[in-house]
């Protein structure tokens, strides 16, 4: 899921991949639920005695079919090819079903780290996680983000991390002697 070993750079380790929170599939599941519901009493009420039964229990099916991909699988298939992965160098977003768009934020480009979460969200497990860099993104606001104070408080260590790695080398290039 998400960022493929080959793609880390050397010296790069996975520290957390995850995708969003299930939430995300709670309307799409309700939606399936109630489309399923509805087309079997929609076939169940078409009178069998009525001239055009066939058409309209094809009808029905057809209308359910494309209201169960537009409503319940597309979500689905997007939540499943979500991927966020968190390494030691850098945060990448991947998502697309068809076509792939992947962001990536250098942990040394990262500004601040925050979360948000309401009520519902605490009681999940979740949130939305804020991260402003000096990149052009500058700011990103994912939602649904699950364990949302474990992967913030781990992003900001990486962050803290990335940034004495740069201080550390900022004094290694003062500290040599000039030819």
């Amino acid at each position: 899921m998400g960022l493929p070993d080959r793609h880390l750079a050397a010296g790069e380790e996975r520290v957390r991949s995850f995708q969003p929170h299930w939430k995300c599939l709670v309307g799409p599941f309700i939606a399936l639920v109630l489309i399923a519901l509805g087309s079997g009493v929609a076939l169940y009420v078409i009178p069998s005695d009525f001239e055009y039964a066939l058409y309209g229990r094809v009808g029905v099916v057809v209308l359910a079919v494309i209201l169960m991909t537009i409503w319940a699988f597309v979500p689905y298939l997007q939540w499943k090819n979500t991927a966020y992965t968190l390494t030691t160098h850098r945060f990448t977003i991947s998502s697309g079903v068809l076509g792939k768009s992947t962001d990536e934020v250098p942990l040394n480009k990262v500004n601040t780290v925050s979360s948000g979460q309401s009520l519902l969200e605490r009681m999940l497990g979740c949130g939305t996680l804020t991260v402003e860099s000096a990149g052009e993104q500058g700011r990103l606001a994912l939602r649904d983000i699950p364990r949302i104070q474990d992967v913030r408080a781990e992003f900001f260590r990486l962050v803290e991390d990335a940034g004495d790695d740069d201080e550390d080398a900022a004094e290694e290039r003062t500290d040599r002697p000039v030819p």
